[in-house]
């Protein structure tokens, strides 16, 4: 179940959030990922936010289904273009049904106790040799930022840890700071893992 105090943050800063632009190591993150899929490969989004990686997805010839459960970024993601959804972590329920997906800072939001049930809804959605993606906020525990959303952190030991236990193999990782929607600098992992 998605937190609702995260929603109406998201909901309420919607136009804010659109403006800031996406930071240089999750742009390289997105053409290192994108460059390891097979043309036309079909990625879900999974937390697309206003759309504009799913947009940038579709502009390179990839077939995108993307899903938020933040009301106005889905309707931000179809001024895009984005075919989005309204939908919640839990509605990834496939089998085989995508090349790769992309979780760039959307997982964080989920409670820790709820992370292996999401990666191993995730395995199961993957094809054969597909990429996940994942951009997290590196540290401990769980708390709610100055703006009221609910986030948790992880180790990369931590996250090693997940994976390995979902049958996903970590292929690439990158390291960096960010400052985003409330002004904190935070550090970050991306993440690319395999499923074999």
């Amino acid at each position: 179940m998605a937190d609702r105090e995260t929603l109406g943050v998201y909901g309420g800063k919607a136009a804010d959030y659109s403006d800031l632009p996406p930071s240089e190591p999750e742009q390289a993150a997105l053409s290192g990922f994108l460059a390891r899929l097979p043309a036309g490969a079909h990625i879900l989004d999974l937390g697309c936010g206003p759309g504009a990686h799913a947009a940038q997805m579709q502009a390179q010839g990839f077939a995108v289904t993307a899903l938020d459960a933040t009301p106005e970024f889905v309707d931000a993601a179809r001024a895009k273009g984005v075919k989005a959804k309204l939908a919640t972590f839990d509605d990834v329920t496939q089998t085989s049904a995508y090349h790769a997906i992309w979780a760039s800072f959307s997982l964080l939001h989920a409670p820790k106790a709820d992370f292996p049930r999401h990666l191993a809804a995730i395995h199961a959605a993957l094809k054969p040799q597909g990429h996940l993606f994942l951009g997290l906020k590196l540290g401990e525990g769980e708390h709610r930022d100055p703006l009221g959303r609910f986030y948790a952190y992880f180790t990369e030991a931590e996250l090693h840890t997940h994976l390995d236990k979902a049958g996903l193999t970590p292929i690439h990782t990158s390291h960096g700071t960010g400052v985003g929607l409330a002004g904190t600098a935070d550090p970050f992992i991306l993440l690319t893992a395999l499923k074999p």
